[in-house]
């Protein structure tokens, strides 16, 4: 029997994707190589020439690139369904993306309307100039950011989402008819917790774990000596799936930046640098109002943090190139999102003349650049930075800002986050209903930023850690039911959202990992 049409035709897709990377060019010449080496016989060519690329390092190459596109690409479903489906196989969070989307275009149409600001311009040969020279210091010359506001921020998109409610579920006050209990009313599937336990069995309490075990105060030998010997094996393996599963368990910190480039899939080489350039010319060559809308959020969030406001021209050197990448439209296949359009002016509505805006598809929320700030800890080069958000942007992070039913979406993490918590405090969540204050409408703007900007900057990284090597950002919605559980004796005292919100307030004291453990595997 032969292969199935689903694995024919994902494999179809891959060897197509392979065929079209510089990989598959480096692949042939260094095959090339091997064959006019004068020891091979023409009857051991092939064999010698398998030998020869495994010995240098080529097998890993091309396993590391087909691990990249796994982990990029979910399967293919068969019979193949419409593309808009897979995209988004329900029709009515389609249509709530829909319009979700039109809502944010109206905002930033009559934000250009008020300012009488264009879309974008061409600079001025003198700006162009200037804007290269000051490139590592963009922020101490900025544009007047005066009238600029953000399109939407965390708090206007759970209005949109406790808004939703599937057509097909509504049966009115039928008698056995069930109402969730909280304020997200999708009927999605999610997770146990006892799938999560096992899901999550690395950072069990009986584990060591980076974050815990290499403190100061534990002697070295007992833990971080051994985690740091292996993690370097893992690292010169040189292999994702290995870095994935040694950082199932945290990354030491200084092994932290090789890890997460091996397990993106991120290796800087003359293109990409040249690539990065040409993102850094188009910067220099027009100006658009997103780039105002990103030094707005800057100036909002990064810049008025202890922990990230040093960083605030590191930042403006990946978000404004960010901006520009088309790469980025790759992940609109997987995403329930559609990058929006603009038209040349005086051709409104021909599609002919339809432009995408901006060039990434990704119009900036208040918040969005705090996806970028804790890497900054990370990577000292601009360069690696750029590409490691942009791999961590296409395959987690778009995902907390769209509507979707996918798994790993914003609505299931914010129906895992409510579902956990009734079950395993089920007092805690009754009493902060009754008193008017939903636990999502505190713990919503933590689930979209992924916590970032809320702890510490190295609970994040720890945080980010587990993500990364679990390729799920489920954990975000465990870490948020843990934060009640341990503020509850508290939480049970408020009597108005305010005071529940003061409660919650501050959360750079945690320590993640621990919080995380006892949720999981203390009950």
């Amino acid at each position: 029997m032969g292969e199935p049409p689903l694995a024919q035709a994902y494999m179809k897709e891959l060897i197509h994707e392979l065929k079209s990377s510089k990989l598959y060019t480096d692949l042939q010449n260094a095959a090339q190589v091997e064959v006019a080496k004068t020891h091979l016989r023409l009857s051991d060519v092939r064999k010698g020439v398998q030998t020869g690329l495994v010995n240098s390092g080529w097998d890993r190459k091309l396993r590391n690139a087909i691990f990249k596109y796994i982990q990029c690409h979910p399967k293919i479903p068969y019979p193949l369904p419409p593309v808009e489906h897979l995209k988004e196989p329900l029709l009515y969070l389609r249509k709530a993306q829909q319009n979700w989307e039109k809502r944010i275009l109206k905002s930033l149409n009559s934000m250009c309307t008020e300012l009488n600001m264009p879309l974008a311009r061409k600079r001025p040969e003198k700006d162009q100039r200037d804007i290269i020279h000051r490139w590592t210091e963009l922020g101490t010359d900025g544009p007047d950011l005066t009238q600029i506001r953000p399109v939407y921020a965390p708090k206007d998109f759970l209005e949109v989402i406790i808004g939703l409610s599937n057509p097909n579920y509504h049966n009115g006050d039928a008698p056995g008819f069930h109402h969730l209990w909280g304020i997200v009313q999708v009927p999605l599937k999610v997770k146990s917790i006892n799938k999560l336990r096992l899901q999550y069995s690395d950072m069990a309490i009986n584990q060591g774990q980076s974050g815990i075990d290499d403190f100061g105060d534990i002697p070295p030998e007992l833990f971080e000596s051994d985690k740091m010997k292996v993690g370097k094996k893992v690292i010169n393996a040189c292999h994702g799936p290995l870095a994935q599963e040694f950082s199932k368990k945290g990354c030491p910190t200084s092994l932290r930046a090789s890890l997460w480039c091996q397990m993106l899939g991120v290796e800087i080489d003359e293109e990409d640098t040249l690539y990065y350039e040409q993102l850094k010319v188009n910067v220099q060559q027009h100006d658009l109002l997103v780039d105002s809308l990103l030094y707005k959020d800057v100036k909002l969030t990064a810049t008025n943090d202890d922990q990230y406001f040093v960083f605030e021209d590191f930042l403006y050197q990946v978000l404004l190139p960010f901006s520009r990448d088309t790469y980025v439209l790759k992940h609109f296949a997987q995403n329930s999102a559609t990058p929006p359009k603009s038209y040349i002016r005086g051709k409104m509505g021909q599609e002919e003349f339809a432009v995408i805006y901006p060039p990434n598809g990704v119009i900036p929320f208040h918040g969005f650049a705090m996806y970028v700030a804790p890497l900054c800890y990370v990577f000292n080069e601009p360069i690696c930075l750029y590409y490691v958000f942009r791999e961590m942007y296409c395959r987690h992070f778009f995902r907390l800002h769209s509507i979707s039913s996918h798994p790993q979406g914003i609505l299931a993490i914010s129906l895992l986050f409510e579902t956990l918590l009734q079950i395993h405090e089920p007092e805690l969540y009754f009493h902060l209903k009754t008193v008017g204050c939903h636990p999502l409408k505190i713990s919503f703007k933590w689930l979209v930023r992924a916590f970032s900007g809320y702890l510490s900057s190295d609970q994040v990284l720890l945080l980010w850690d587990r993500i990364l090597a679990h390729s799920s950002l489920e954990i975000l919605a465990v870490l948020a039911v843990a934060i009640f559980s341990f503020r509850k004796t508290n939480l049970m005292k408020v009597q108005s959202y305010n005071a529940a919100e003061a409660v919650l307030a501050d959360l750079t004291t945690l320590q993640v990992i621990p919080l995380i453990q006892l949720s999981l595997f203390s009950k």
